[in-house]
């Protein structure tokens, strides 16, 4: 036997999640947390700005965004949709506490001696100017991320059982396609429409959905290791041939 069927044979395969139950995994807390650490800065610091490069404009969030849905094609392809969908639900849990947080913070009221001169513009107005839009933004962003994530992990479960877990490209590309069209569609309306021109928004939504989409093309080579190397260090290979496709449960 070579040393790549000997890896193989390491590999379990299984069909059904429900018989992983008290499978202990490695990584899988850590690519979570990896995830809404990404998802939550993405918004709060990234997704407000649009930036410009050699008069081409797009959301300055993408360059790090994006980041989320291969850890999302790298968490389904490993540990299967239902694990994948509770880390959709705890990104958007956390990104909808950021929003909250930051509105109630920017809020309260300034006390005086904190509230001093910047040059032209107080610090209140400095503070609401970084994060008050972030409730706005975050919202939209949730709500693009959960729908967006959520077809993005779908397509790619099912497209693994179709292919019998072949050509991971093609549902690495396919399911980010699905994804992220759904994402930018939802997003950039929800979030800018009336604070930019609608000309913008559609500049933005449209390129920004091709720098995704490219960026996943470019990441595939890192997908495949990341990929490789979590299936060897767990253990299994999750098909899902069997699972309940709600997106209305954590249950993994």
């Amino acid at each position: 036997m070579n040393s790549e069927s000997a890896e193989k044979a390491q590999i379990e395969r299984i069909d059904q999640a429900d018989a992983l139950t008290g499978h202990r995994f490695r990584y899988y807390d850590f690519a979570m947390a990896a995830t809404c650490v990404i998802f939550v800065c993405s918004n709060i610091i990234g997704a407000g700005k649009v930036a410009e490069i050699g008069g081409f404009a797009f959301g300055a969030g993408v360059l790090f965004f994006p980041l989320s849905y291969v850890l999302g094609d790298v968490l389904t392809e490993v540990y299967g949709y239902a694990r994948a969908r509770r880390v959709i639900w705890a990104g958007f849990v956390a990104a909808a506490f950021a929003a909250g947080m930051a509105a109630f913070i920017t809020w309260m009221p300034p006390a005086p001696g904190w509230n001093v001169d910047l040059g032209g513009v107080d610090r209140q107005t400095a503070f609401e100017a970084n994060f008050g839009q972030a409730p706005r933004i975050v919202f939209a962003s949730i709500t693009a991320f959960w729908v967006g994530e959520l077809a993005n992990a779908y397509v790619m479960a099912r497209m693994k059982v179709w292919s019998s877990g072949k050509h991971l490209w093609q549902r690495t590309i396919g399911s980010t396609v699905v994804g992220q069209g759904l994402d930018s569609l939802i997003f950039y309306p929800l979030a800018f429409l009336g604070v930019w021109s609608v000309e913008l928004i559609i500049t933005v939504l449209f390129t920004n959905y091709a720098l995704k989409v490219l960026w996943e093309a470019m990441l595939t080579p890192v997908t495949y290791k990341v990929v490789g190397a979590l299936k060897k260090a767990e253990g299994v290979d999750v098909y899902d041939a069997e699972t309940d496709f709600t997106p209305f449960s954590v249950k993994s």
